[in-house]
Parts: C-alpha cells; sequence; structure tokens
C-alpha cells in the first residue's frame, strides 16, 4: 500500500475528490483522458465498454473532483503455473495537468493496489518511461524500486 498518502488524507486535505473502480457510464471520460494522455485517435466509447465487459482481469480506478473525471489508473492481475500467487501490474496512470500535484494519482495506486489484494495479488510491478521523473517518484513515494530489467517488444505482423 502507498503510504506517503493514503485516499482518506488525500479527501481530507480536498473534500472534493473522489476515487472509485470505473463503470461503464464512465467510457466517455475514459475515452477523452485516454486520448489526452495517450495522443492518436480517440477510443469509441462503446470500445470501451465492450473492453470494461470482456476483461475482468483488468481493473480501472477513476478520480473525480467535483463530480468531474480528472484522472485513471489501470492494472492487471495475471496468473501463472509458475507462482502461487496472481502478480499485479500497473499499466496506465493519467491525471490532468491542471490538477497535479494533489495526491491524486497516489490515491488512485492504492485504490488499485487495495482491490488487487483482495483478488490475493501480493506482489506488483510497473513500467515507466526511463525519463519519466515524476511518474518515478510517485511510484517510489508508493514504496515501488527501480530494478535494473530491459524491455523488450516485438510487433507481430498481420
Amino acid at each position: 500500500m502507498c503510504n506517503y498518502i493514503s485516499i482518506e488524507e488525500v479527501i481530507k486535505i480536498y473534500p472534493d475528490v473522489y476515487v472509485r473502480l470505473a463503470s461503464l457510464t464512465d467510457a466517455e471520460e475514459l475515452s477523452r483522458l485516454n486520448q489526452e494522455f495517450n495522443g492518436g485517435e480517440k477510443r469509441p466509447p462503446a470500445k470501451i465498454i465492450e473492453r470494461l465487459n470482456i476483461n475482468h482481469n483488468e481493473l480501472i480506478a477513476v478520480a473525480e473532483i467535483s463530480g468531474k473525471i480528472v484522472g485513471f489508473g489501470c492494472a492487471q492481475s495475471f496468473y501463472s503455473f509458475c507462482y502461487e500467487d496472481p502478480h499485479g501490474e500497473i499499466t496506465e496512470l493519467y491525471v490532468e495537468e491542471a490538477v497535479r500535484r494533489m495526491g491524486i494519482a497516489i490515491a488512485i495506486i492504492s485504490c488499485l493496489e487495495e482491490n488487487l489484494r483482495t483478488c490475493g495479488v501480493r506482489s506488483m510491478k510497473v513500467l515507466t518511461g526511463r525519463r519519466n521523473n515524476a511518474a518515478i517518484k510517485t511510484y517510489e513515494h508508493c514504496n515501488y524500486v527501480k530494478y535494473d530489467e530491459q524491455l523488450l517488444k516485438k510487433r507481430l505482423e498481420d
């Protein structure tokens, strides 16, 4: 669990902040935020709803201020015959620039961790850009530790 600032502490400091798991009705706002975060074409809300309905290993947490969604985080749980417990991975984390440095990202991380813990996850990992210092600091505040691993990617052609 992130011990830098809890969801409860964020809410005490910023009482209008509310962090929760996403619902199907959040698809339009998730589409908007995802485009701000990842660029490219806007994901159709219908596609987001489809993924929310079929991918039960993914959790999506959203942060609201006064009813407006201002950030989101995604995490997945993975099972393998190699390990007793499932593993978790935070795959996406984004907070609108205007509301950064308010503890919202940390509250989203805490929400994801708490929900994954109830699913039996005992170990988490995150991949982020080597030069993404703001994200690295945020994760380090939540007790994530840098490891010396190398990411290799390959695109599978159609």
